[in-house]
């Protein structure tokens, strides 16, 4: 029998869509894919349409993930969404012809794939299943990923395209007025002046801005402006620069308040120009200095490990911390980590760093930095030592620029140890997260004396793989500036009085981040130069003089300053309040070790109360570097420590340094002065609020219990980014022991049917 049922009105069903940046396409899509969020079973998994575009990986989903959690919304990304340069390996799987397949591209694929897993370089492993997708809308799916995460050609990037339609309209113009990163409170040190007032900054009288680079006619590698010693005429550096590696001639870095000056520079390609020139270096060097200080030499490709090293135990910190299952790994968790070598590496780069800051400090001479190509190891060192003198780049600002001058304008290979292009395995190598694993362990030790938290540390590190920013797309400016040109000349993109596209650096924090987002990046605990206090009802600041600026010299014996650094003195330091002076009478055999001048220079300073606006020197015994944790094991559920971690000190600083600035507020409106007049705005500071903090005291939302989203991965999760499930009854640990990145690149099961 029927019967007439009145129909109720039914909502609209909202359709899946990606949402799409300026110059982003979609390039194929399969709905009814079901994303992995558990590790042992399908129960909380999301069902949506997985969709590649020429830019990245996106899963679009009407659920909900199945936890109360929180993560960082980054404004060029989704929730579910992996950027293609990130993505690493793309491996399919079949459950029931028993095969998988690591997918490279323009590669066939001769079965359906029931299962996609996607390895990113940020450590995730995201898992996807087509159990109720069309076969053959997965399979296209899984061969676009791979084919679109291992572009060609730098132009294939998809940062030519986005900038392309993003800054400049059909004649040229910028759109709506927009300039990529002309806003930006910081120097780029590409522009002549930006390199006088760095000159300037840093006392450094005897130097100058040299522009025979202009256009880069003398050096590809090279920005077009630096800095050389005064005595130096442009003539004779063009004579010498065709001896240096790649014409790599030496480049100022860095002045030291008593004349010294930190150098870098490539080797010397003719031998038998090698002492002539190192002369003539060095003499216009020590003419820089005013007491006329002896140069000394570093060469930093006997004294430290090489970028293949590096690589291969960033490879293994990998395998320990992400693939291998915790339960079979938790009995040799330490001893693995120390085959890793990993930490030692670190330990290495820190030492070597510190021996140079004694040179400059200590010993009042110069040093110079010498490298095969000057655009590895020296970047590390460099900007090591300059963080552990120079206070200023323990700012956010002044970390930013320290980066950009000595890293991407003085030519790091970002394009190849990235390997964006996916070409030559042998050119990666993590060089700059290494550098950030130094910088963290720095703060872990003194962490009032950065302006700046790990939460920054870390989405500068995840910012390398979204590929729109000029800071981690190239090998060297003149790469960026050839590639774009030829990039507008083939989509006919008038440039007008412009030499080449702008791409937008990563410092300009709001193309990806809330402003009450990147409140994250602001530490509590900092104190630096013009940070406020209130002493005796009295708003006033802290400032840093010349005089403590070198105070680590107090006391010094004068023998101390007058003797040369052998090559054998190593980095000794002992642990504040250590039991090694009490048992000192027990072990006559330590009276008779002669105190090297390294070792007592970092005695006495380590016997005083740190200056953390003087010089900063990190100990370096093992028991004093860590795991880096936020970076190496955000995504791993096994290690999340709900409400538990350094986060949950960071709520309660937070909060605590809110409640002060709102005293401080208080303070000044009752003392007469104007708000206005007395507050410090810096870059990383939320402009609609004047607070700094990310968690605010007093709130209606925040309470002074610690919030249940919190955890040690905290501002991530590792929800639905972390899916190590067994393959075909096969622990994953074992299916990929002995790969070299994550799983071989051959095939991995026998395709002959």
């Amino acid at each position: 029998m029927q019967t007439d049922l009145k129909k109720t009105p039914q909502p609209p069903i909202k359709k899946l869509e990606a949402k799409l940046l300026p110059g982003e396409i979609v390039v194929n899509e399969v709905s009814f894919v079901r994303k992995c969020i558990g590790a042992d079973s399908s129960h909380g998994d999301l069902w949506g349409k997985l969709i590649c575009t020429n830019f990245k990986v996106s899963f679009i989903t009407h659920d909900a993930l199945p936890k109360q959690r929180f993560q960082v919304a980054n404004r060029l990304l989704g929730e579910h969404d992996v950027p293609l340069a990130c993505v690493e390996q793309v491996v399919t799987v079949n459950d029931a012809k028993g095969k998988q397949k690591v997918l490279c591209s323009n590669q066939k694929l001769k079965f359906n794939p029931t299962e996609l897993i996607l390895y990113c370089k940020d450590f995730r492993i995201i898992r996807f299943r087509f159990d109720e997708a069309g076969p053959q809308s997965a399979k296209k799916v899984c061969l676009a990923i791979a084919h679109y995460s291992q572009p060609a050609d730098p132009q294939l990037l998809f940062g030519f395209e986005y900038i392309g339609k993003q800054y400049y309209g059909s004649l040229g113009e910028q759109v709506n007025g927009v300039d990529p990163g002309g806003g930006l409170q910081m120097p780029l040190f590409d522009r002549p002046s930006e390199w006088d007032r760095e000159i300037k900054r840093t006392g450094a009288a005897e130097w100058r801005v040299c522009s025979i680079n202009e256009g880069y006619v003398v050096s590809p590698s090279l920005p077009e402006y630096f800095v050389v010693p005064v005595s130096l005429a442009d003539q004779d550096l063009k004579q010498y620069l065709c001896f240096f590696t790649a014409h790599r001639i030496p480049l100022w870095c860095w002045n030291h308040p008593n004349g010294s000056a930190l150098v870098r520079m490539a080797s010397i390609s003719d031998p038998l120009q090698q002492r002539k020139l190192d002369q003539r270096i060095c003499s216009a060097i020590t003419k820089s200095h005013p007491q006329r200080s002896d140069v000394l030499k570093s060469d930093l490709d006997k004294n430290l490990p090489n970028i293949q090293d590096i690589q291969a135990a960033f490879v293994k910190v990998r395998q320990i911390c992400v693939i291998e299952p915790f339960e079979e790994s938790e009995e040799k968790w330490l001893s693995s980590m120390e085959s890793s070598r990993w930490l030692e590496y670190v330990r290495a780069f820190l030492k070597h760093s510190a021996e140079v800051v004694y040179l400059l400090e200590g010993k009042h001479v110069s040093v110079i930095l010498q490298e095969e190509e000057d655009r590895d190891l020296s970047c590390v060192v460099s900007s090591l030592v300059q963080l552990m003198l120079d206070p200023h780049f323990r700012s956010l600002t002044g970390f930013q620029s320290l980066v950009q001058k000595e890293w991407v304008m003085a030519g790091h290979r970002f394009l190849h140890r990235c390997n964006h292009l996916k070409k030559n395995d042998k050119e990666e190598s993590p060089l700059f997260q290494l550098f950030l694993d130094c910088v963290w362990q720095i703060i872990n030790q003194y962490p009032a004396a950065f302006e700046f938290t790990e939460t920054y540390l870390t989405v500068l590190s995840d910012s390398m793989w979204i590929p729109v920013f000029s800071t981690f797309l190239f090998n060297c400016p003149q790469q960026r500036t050839e590639n774009s040109m030829d990039f507008a000349k083939s989509k006919c993109i008038p440039m007008g009085e412009e030499k080449a596209l702008r791409f937008p650096p990563v410092w300009d924090w709001s193309q990806q981040f809330t402003p009450k987002d990147q409140a994250l990046f602001n530490n509590p605990m900092y104190v630096g130069k013009g940070a406020t206090c209130v002493q005796n009802g009295t708003v006033k600041s802290f400032r840093r003089t010349k005089k403590n600026y070198s105070s680590t010299l107090r006391g010094m014996p004068s023998s101390l300053r007058n003797i040369l650094m052998d090559g054998h003195d190593s980095l000794t330091l002992s642990r504040r309040n250590s039991l090694v002076p009490r048992l000192k009478p027990d072990f006559s055999q330590i009276r008779e070790v002669v105190e090297s001048p390294t070792e007592r220079f970092f005695r006495d300073w380590v016997s005083r109360p740190a200056d953390l606006q003087g010089m900063l020197i990190p100990q370096l015994l093992p028991s004093h570097l860590a795991l880096w944790r936020l970076y190496f094991l955000r995504w791993v559920p096994e290690a999340s420590i709900p409400k538990g971690g350094p986060v949950t000190a960071y709520h309660k600083l937070s909060q605590l340094a809110d409640e002060v600035e709102k005293l401080q507020s208080q303070l000044r409106q009752y003392k007469g002065a104007t708000p206005a007049s007395t507050t410090t705005s810096t870059p990383s500071a939320p402009q609609s609020d004047h607070s700094r903090m990310y968690f605010k005291a007093g709130s209606t939302h925040e309470s002074s219990s610690t919030p249940e989203y919190l955890s040690s991965s905290f501002p991530f999760s590792p929800v639905g980014n972390m899916c190590r499930r067994s393959i075909l009854g096969t622990p994953l640990s074992k299916f990929l022991n002995g790969a070299k990145i994550w799983l071989s690149t051959e095939t991995l099961a026998n395709e002959a049917l």
